[in-house]
């Protein structure tokens, strides 16, 4: 039996003047996937992910995510995903206790809430002994896995992750990725921009775009068969040429 899809496109175009940075694409995603959406810098990613979260209104085409259109309903979008960027948005000289607290209340938690959430990310994430030291004095990994608990405080459907991993060593990354695992597996919709090849491997689906298209889309494992190649690095490179 499918699942409902979380996020559907078609023809999705953003124009810049007379540039085009996103060309027409069309994707679905189910609901519990994890969706990698890669591609080299400049290929329309992030412009891609600006329109599916609210932040950019697309020049052409439609898309739906949980259920509601990006273009009239892009606030609301922005109420039921989650967000974490490269940068982690976490602030430094806040505690770990502090972030969650301020967070939960951008989301519009109750206190209620604010404190259960705030309970079951400390417990969770075996953070309660740092709770109260300052974000800055953490490890990267941990850093890293308090971002991604804090953007899905408020429960969202969809969680969108801008390069994640960027920046952290291979260790870290897979450590990041079983979390990742984790909330799919409660049924969470992820959807990932990664410039790692090898974190490709770990997507439900893939999706490579070039130049503002998408030139490829489907499991790794079929990616691979399709274009008669050992690894998800030469399909890219294969697609770049």
């Amino acid at each position: 039996m499918t699942k409902p899809n979380v996020i559907e496109v078609q023809e999705l175009t953003k124009k810049f003047g007379d540039f085009t940075a996103v060309d027409a694409i069309t994707f679905e995603v189910e609901r519990g996937e994890i969706f990698g959406f890669l591609g080299a810098n400049g290929a329309g990613k992030t412009t891609a992910m600006r329109m599916l979260t609210g932040l950019s209104k697309p020049t052409a085409g439609k898309g739906s995510v949980a259920g509601l259109d990006v273009v009239r309903q892009s606030e609301k979008i922005k109420e039921r995903i989650g967000y974490m960027s490269q940068k982690f948005s976490l602030y430094n000289d806040l505690t770990v206790k502090e972030n969650i607290r301020f967070y939960g209340g951008v989301y519009g938690l109750s206190r209620q809430q604010i404190r259960e959430k705030t309970a079951t990310i400390l417990n969770d994430l075996q953070l309660t002994e740092v709770a109260n030291k300052q974000v800055k004095s953490l490890p990267l990994g941990w850093k890293q896995r308090l971002a991604f608990a804090i953007s899905m405080v408020h429960d969202p459907d969809i969680v969108f992750l801008d390069e994640p991993t960027g920046g952290v060593d291979p260790h870290v990354r897979r450590q990041f990725w079983e979390a990742i695992y984790s909330a799919a597996e409660k049924g969470r919709t992820i959807f990932v921009t990664t410039h790692y090849m090898d974190e490709a491997e770990y997507c439900d689906r893939v999706s490579i775009m070039v130049a503002g298209k998408i030139e490829a889309l489907d499991t790794p494992s079929q990616l691979k068969q399709q274009f008669e190649v050992q690894t998800m690095d030469e399909v890219f490179l294969k697609l770049a040429r």
